[in-house]
């Protein structure tokens, strides 16, 4: 049975909010990500619950079934290629692509899918430092660190963001902040957490505890 946008758009917001462990996301905290009445909210997940796609007992929170599960990463992994394919084939700005894969994500044909797939050499992380689910849905969370856990006069590489604001991304192409990057921290400021930060080896600027807290970095 085909499944609408609006609930795979659902599926694929419960994976986000029930985070690695899987942990039960309540009505309201779908009510919020949605932007979505607490009453309607209840309407979809019975039908979701209906269709065998999440475990749901009203006041208990709910929580994707197997097949649910299988639906999410899906929609994701379609999302994230697309991403791919709109920077590198098409020219798009990693702040530009994500409304449009949110479009692209809803296709229906996994036969486009593994064309895409192959057609971008099978990449492992999208323009946002996303991993891409295989295609047998396996998802491996990189280990990564948030900015503000690196001490002074670490090196770290830039390897992904927690913000997909095109704003955000816009910021941080003005800074010069981008994936792959090499970043130092120089200076901590201790009134407002602010940081000095080199980059490249090449220039310094001061960013907010805001946008440290959005970067994700590896230990070189």
């Amino acid at each position: 049975m085909q499944n609408s946008f609006t609930e795979e758009n659902y599926l694929k917001i419960i994976h986000a909010l029930s985070g690695r462990d899987g942990l039960e996301v309540s009505t309201n905290a779908l009510a919020e990500s949605t932007s979505t009445r607490a009453a309607s909210v209840t309407d979809m997940l019975r039908k979701l619950a209906e269709k065998g796609l999440i475990h749901y007992k009203k006041y208990q929170g709910v929580r994707l079934t197997e097949s649910g599960e299988k639906v999410a990463i899906n929609v994701i992994r379609k999302h994230r290629l697309w991403e791919v394919f709109l920077v590198e084939k098409l020219g798009f700005g990693w702040d530009e692509v994500h409304d449009i894969a949110e479009e692209l994500e809803h296709i229906p044909s996994d036969h486009l899918v593994e064309r895409l797939d192959s057609f971008l050499g099978h990449p492992r992380f999208d323009p946002h430092g996303d991993p891409i689910p295989d295609a047998k849905g396996n998802l491996t969370e990189p280990d990564y660190l948030i900015l503000t856990d690196v001490e002074i006069g670490e090196k770290v590489r830039m390897m992904g963001v927690l913000d997909h604001a095109p704003s955000f991304l816009q910021h941080l192409d003005r800074a010069g902040i981008t994936l792959g990057c090499i970043l130092e921290i120089k200076e901590i400021n201790e009134y407002d957490k602010s940081a000095s930060v080199q980059i490249e080896d090449k220039q310094t600027l001061f960013i907010s505890l805001e946008v440290s807290k959005n970067l994700l970095v590896q230990r070189r």
